[in-house]
């Protein structure tokens, strides 16, 4: 019996095969199929429509099986190709870190508005004009980089309290030739003592601890720190609003991503905490994704 099979055999048979067994939509079944193809075949996904009819040779067979039974057992792709795109850059992921995900990219737009251009003045004495950003929890460095990547005028500050997934941001950061970067292990702001910034992103944890969605999916196979915070999902939000006024120039803003009903109580959180100008953003899929707001200006003390 001939084993061989064509590209156009292995997108339709395995595709339906990842639909049934993961629950996928047919367009995603097929895109995970496309992706495995181009890894073991090294082309663009443009080649696969262009050449139905090629045959796969026994060795990239075997690599494709191998690795379409390890996405069957429900394995990320992002695992198992080692790398993501993400804002347009390709990162290496790992099990270390959160798989960098489409509607995070929102993050880096929102962000990049706040950025004003050509830069200002930093207030503070011996910081040059050059505008600082930090971002808090950078697992693969994909906000970070993505931001110091558009914008190499800016000094940007990642964070995160996991040595592993810091040693793979600096080398997306190195990958992609971007040395606007600076990456510290803290937790949170621990380390960064009174550093001021013009501009703090995050996606940090914000899933409750007992949701049923740890247990399904790419998540179990991502580190349960980057996921879950509390009972509500939202102990490392907390933290991060209650402690950035502190780290954030006048007129600063903090960007937060969180969960698709988590965007009333982080607004609330925000108000709270004396930041202004506070909104919700939808992405893509109409979902409030990212909610932020600018620290207020200190009132003038006029003495009467």
């Amino acid at each position: 019996m001939n084993s061989m099979r064509s590209i156009r055999d292995v997108l339709k048979q395995d595709g339906a095969e990842l639909k049934t067994v993961l629950t996928l939509s047919a367009d995603e079944a097929r895109i995970e199929v496309q992706c495995l193809l181009q890894h073991v075949l090294h082309v663009q996904r443009a080649y696969l429509s262009a050449h139905p009819e090629q045959m796969l040779s026994e060795i990239q067979k075997g690599t494709y099986d191998a690795l379409l039974q390890r996405r069957l057992r429900g394995e990320p792709v992002a695992h198992l190709l080692g790398e993501r795109e993400f804002f347009g850059l390709s990162f290496k992921v790992t099990p270390d870190t959160l798989i960098p995900r489409p509607e995070t990219e929102l993050m880096v737009e929102l962000g990049s508005q706040r950025i004003s251009s050509p830069p200002a003045p930093l207030p503070l004495a011996g910081e040059g004009s050059r505008q600082r950003v930090l971002d808090l929890g950078t697992g693969t460095g994909a906000i970070a980089i993505s931001i110091a990547h558009a914008r190499p005028d800016v000094e940007v500050v990642a964070v995160d309290a996991s040595e592993a997934a810091l040693l793979v941001a600096r080398e997306n950061a190195q990958r992609l030739g971007v040395r606007n970067v600076n990456f510290v292990h803290s937790d949170w702001f621990s380390a960064l003592d009174a550093q001021r910034f013009d501009l703090i992103v995050s996606n940090p944890p914000y899933i409750a601890a007992d949701d049923v969605h740890l247990a399904q999916g790419d998540v179990r196979f991502e580190p349960l720190s980057a996921l879950a915070s509390g009972a509500d999902g939202l102990d490392d939000i907390r933290r991060i609003i209650h402690s950035a006024p502190a780290h954030l120039n006048e007129n600063g803003w903090l960007l937060l991503e969180h969960g698709y009903d988590q965007a009333e109580s982080v607004r609330v959180l925000l108000l709270e905490n004396g930041f202004c100008e506070i909104f919700s953003e939808k992405d893509l899929a109409g979902i409030e994704r990212v909610s932020g707001g600018k620290h207020a200006p200190k009132p003038i003390n006029t003495g009467i």
